[in-house]
């Protein structure tokens, strides 16, 4: 789900460079295509006006309310994104100084919580919190800024890059390598050294060590302190602090291709569950996994027909899962059964004769 393009486009401006020379980004439409186990839906995109009539379809009273909404999310977005998106918070004091403006921002009060003062179908209070699951983040803990995602979505639009996301990384690569830079596959990092406080080398797993001026590691942040800066008194220092902190979830992911297309079902399709906040309560708090799960549904060849032989189509089916540091789950005997669970809970209600 590419909901920023505009930062992609950035990019390519700033090398001189234009992005439709290296990749195109297809428009989704509808955004997202939400269900729930009850029978009602909601389709969203742009188009606040389709949206409020979809809405009226679910619970009239809550059109005015999603109108209240969404001029606070464009207040956010503008505010939390375009003026303090770029704004590295670097200390405490640097946070204190945009603290009234977060605070006017009702940044101390959960997604779901601001959702919940606009609307109150509960189908609604869902429909415009979970997007906070995308970054990792549960709607009932995280920022009400998140809420920005909503207006940030209608401001840029939902792309998908043809050919799939491999095509946006091979892109960017290309971009790197066109502006002078070299890619080493293949080759795993073991080490940051560090001298006087700054990083200079980096070794790695074949007994290479590359010097350098400055490191940027996008490996997980946990992993890097506690491992890739082990030797270091700030890097184990680092490590204790953030292993206190509270994780995101995991992804359990099921790629399926198909020997028939299902023209009906949308680009994207978020399947809820018959629990929200209980469900959760399990992946995030309790670190257990649940018996029931809610699904995103990715349905890529609906936009890109290349992706798949003609007449067919290829799907992944994504349920969000405890962290996979934190649980004790033994994926390898639970990972082919909970795959099963969900092929066999797509079939039953979303793609009939999917086994077949």
């Amino acid at each position: 789900v590419v909901t920023a393009p505009n930062a992609i486009d950035e990019l390519f401006e700033l090398s001189g460079r234009a992005t439709g020379d290296y990749v195109e980004l297809l428009p989704v439409d509808p955004f997202y295509r939400l269900v729930w186990p009850d029978g009602v839906t909601l389709e969203y995109n742009a188009d606040a006006d389709a949206v409020s009539s979809a809405i009226a379809r679910i619970s009239p009273r809550d059109v005015a309310g999603y109108r209240k909404f969404l001029e606070f999310s464009e207040a956010v977005f503008r505010a939390g994104y375009l003026e303090l998106g770029t704004v590295p918070f670097q200390s405490f004091w640097s946070m204190m100084r945009v603290a009234p403006q977060l605070i006017r921002l009702r940044s101390d009060r959960s997604v779901y919580s601001v959702v919940s003062d606009y609307m109150q179908d509960p189908h609604l209070r869902q429909a415009f919190s979970f997007q906070s699951l995308l970054i990792g983040g549960n709607p009932f803990h995280v920022s009400s800024i998140y809420a920005l995602i909503h207006a940030l979505e209608r401001q840029w639009g939902v792309r998908f890059p043809r050919g799939g996301t491999g095509a946006l990384v091979r892109a960017m690569v290309r971009l790197f390598q066109d502006l002078g830079g070299e890619v080493r596959l293949g080759c795993p990092v073991q080490e940051i050294r560090v001298r006087n406080g700054r990083a200079t080398e980096v070794a790695t797993a074949d007994g290479r060590s590359v010097v350098v001026d400055a490191v940027a590691s996008n490996a997980d942040v946990v992993h890097t302190y506690a491992h890739l800066l082990a030797a270091t008194d700030r890097g184990k220092a680092v490590a204790k602090s953030l292993t206190r902190k509270r994780f995101s979830n995991s992804l359990f992911v099921v790629y399926f291709g198909l020997k028939r297309q299902y023209p009906e079902i949308a680009h994207h399709t978020v399947l809820f569950g018959p629990r929200y906040r209980e469900l959760l309560d399990d992946i995030f708090d309790r670190g257990v996994l649940p018996d029931d799960f809610s699904l995103y549904l990715h349905n890529p060849s609906r936009t890109d027909p290349s992706l798949a032989p003609p007449g067919q189509a290829g799907f992944y089916a994504l349920a969000p899962v405890p962290n996979l540091g934190k649980a004790p789950i033994d994926w390898s005997v639970t990972g082919p059964r909970y795959r099963d669970r969900i092929l066999d809970a797509l079939e039953k209600h979303t793609l009939p004769g999917l086994r077949a």
